[in-house]
């Protein structure tokens, strides 16, 4: 018989939490409250968080716990992050945060089974293990890493499949930021549908 390491949920693999402005995407400027959990199996070559990938180098944190600091900093929203958060079941997660009063907001590839609640859903899919269907249904908005000019394409490949509501944009590859945003701008120029997006914490120097 298995055990539930994470306790139905209570328990997550912890990364990092902290309170900060959201610095990229269509949430772009607004307080939040991230945490960043463990545990990722993807493995993007470009990843800025490839210390999240192996879960158990995080330790099991208290949901309760995470919310509590989350409500002594003042947050009135909650995004979390990885790691690929669709790894673990986030049911009581979303419950507890929203019955605090807390808009929650998720940043996932949509690589495995969507749970929990949420108000916004951020589908930021890779290429090595594409989002389930759900995923493309209830997003918010789909932001698309471009690190080489290829992946344009493929961001109009997974613009056919999310919903029509879903707000749509490119993301330049931190590292290549300067070879491939001359192309992402020529591109948003000529298909007004999509947006830029940039990573500004990194240019400010905030988390």
């Amino acid at each position: 018989m298995s055990v539930d390491i994470f306790n139905g949920g209570k328990l997550i693999p912890l990364m990092e939490q902290f309170y900060t402005i959201q610095g990229e995407g269509f949430q772009t400027g607004k307080p939040a409250y991230f945490i960043r959990v463990g545990g990722c199996d993807i493995g993007c070559s470009w990843c800025d968080s490839k210390f999240s990938w192996q879960s158990g180098r995080h330790p099991l944190v208290k949901v309760d716990e995470i919310l509590q600091n989350a409500l002594n900093a003042g947050a009135k929203s909650l995004v979390v992050t990885g790691g690929e958060p669709s790894l673990y079941n986030m049911d009581y997660l979303t419950d507890v945060f929203r019955s605090a009063g807390l808009d929650l907001f998720l940043e996932t590839s949509g690589a495995y089974s969507l749970s929990g609640k949420w108000d916004w859903i951020c589908l930021s899919p890779k290429r090595r293990n594409p989002p389930k269907a759900e995923f493309f249904a209830k997003a918010g908005e789909l932001k698309v890493i471009i690190q080489t000019i290829d992946d344009i394409e493929w961001a109009r490949e997974n613009a056919e499949k999310v919903n029509s509501k879903a707000k749509l944009f490119l993301q330049p590859e931190w590292s290549e930021r300067d070879k491939i945003l001359p192309h992402i701008l020529a591109f948003v120029k000529r298909n007004v549908e999509w947006r830029l997006s940039l990573q500004t914490h990194k240019y400010i120097g905030i988390p």
